[in-house]
């Protein structure tokens, strides 16, 4: 464990370190500082340390949005979404922690942002209520940066955390909040989540995730780092070494984001935001997901092919982030949008060959029969 430090120590390192992590340029006499709110930090208190040997299991999904009351309530599941979860909770709610992307705003505030071009233009809102069905399916932790937390511009943020404040969730991904630490069963996990779009922490900004994920690192047991990025649809499916631009917008370049933030001290990368299934990878014993595809998109969201189909990833990693075994759980969408289990495991096989092709350096081996991730001797 890298330690738990008391409040008053703790506040004041934190913030030292992430003024100097956040300074922008290399000229440092016309460097720039950024403060961080102390919203971003929870109370530390001492509590029991777990056993050396003992290992952390962490459940990750891709994007969720759970059906939109915009402009209409037409758009919502079947018995307000009460049963949404129901045949992938048994999936979700045995681990240490369980993460998804949050795709949209929740709760109402906000103006609905105008589209240029309503055919690749998409308002979410999901009702705040709906944050229940997460804590209830297992979920503990979500990301706010993605290319819909904007929908319902500022205000749509402002709303979206103060439901999210309330909900028992831990977030991050805003502007005003794009990294948060908290503890969990005596764990003390630090996360960033970032993306190329506006009102969120910018994934471009390489060097300054960087900083933030060193700063985690220094304070924390366990940083985990989500991106919602990349080029999107069934021709995005391989991972490139380079930016992806998508419909003339620059989304950034995942595998130097990824590797940069696991050379900066993160343990585990997430990625989502193609729609699509992507690689895993392990890089320097470290577990990356290049996307996991629409996990429960409902109603708004097509769910052809391979966009109809994700992983549910379930990863054990010791105390030092490093990564142990895993397991992939293929699930489908059934109707506008209700995740079950897929027999046929279509995203497992892609999942399969996507990392065979794309990095074949990974020592990771991934199972067809059972779902199993483990680590090559070969």
């Amino acid at each position: 464990m890298k330690g738990i430090y008391s409040l008053k120590i703790f506040a004041f390192s934190v913030l030292a370190i992430y003024a100097i992590s956040c300074t922008l340029g290399n000229n440092k006499e016309n460097a720039t500082t950024v403060d961080a709110p102390a919203s971003m930090f929870s109370p530390v208190i001492d509590t029991v340390v777990p056993e050396a040997d003992s290992f952390i299991n962490i459940t990750a999904v891709g994007d969720i949005m759970m059906g939109t009351d915009y402009p209409s309530t037409r758009s919502l599941p079947p018995e307000d979404g009460k049963t949404l979860f129901k045949d992938v909770q048994h999936f979700l709610d045995s681990a240490d922690l369980t993460f998804g992307n949050l795709e949209g705003v929740v709760g109402r505030g906000g103006v609905a942002k105008s589209c240029n071009n309503p055919k690749y233009c998409y308002t979410f809102r999901m009702p705040a209520r709906y944050t229940n069905l997460l804590k209830n399916a297992g979920f503990d932790l979500v990301s706010t940066a993605n290319n819909h937390a904007n929908d319902f511009g500022a205000g749509g943020r402002k709303v979206s955390a103060s439901v999210l404040d309330t909900s028992g969730l831990f977030y991050a991904g805003s502007l005003d909040r794009p990294f948060t630490t908290f503890e969990k069963e005596g764990v003390k996990y630090g996360f960033l989540a970032a993306a190329p779009n506006s009102g969120c922490f910018d994934m471009k900004k390489y060097k300054e995730a960087a900083g933030i994920v060193k700063m985690l690192d220094s304070i924390c047991d366990i940083v985990i780092v989500s991106f919602h990025a990349g080029a999107e649809g069934a021709s995005a499916t391989h991972t490139p070494r380079r930016d992806e631009v998508f419909l003339g917008y620059n989304r950034g370049n995942v595998y130097k984001f990824a590797h940069d933030c696991i050379d900066a001290g993160a343990d585990i990368l997430l990625g989502h935001g193609p729609h699509v299934t992507r690689a895993v990878e392990l890089y320097k014993k470290r577990f990356i997901t290049y996307s996991m595809g629409n996990f429960c998109t409902y109603d708004k969201f097509s769910l052809k092919g391979s966009k109809g189909v994700g992983p549910i990833l379930q990863l054990k990693i010791n105390q030092k982030g490093e990564f142990i075994s895993g397991k992939v759980i293929p699930t489908k969408q059934l109707g506008e949008g209700i995740p079950v289990y897929d027999e046929d495991k279509r995203a497992l096989q892609e999942l399969i060959d996507l990392s065979l092709e794309d990095f074949k350096e990974s020592p990771l081996k991934i199972s067809i029969e059972d779902g199993s991730i483990v680590i090559s001797d070969n």
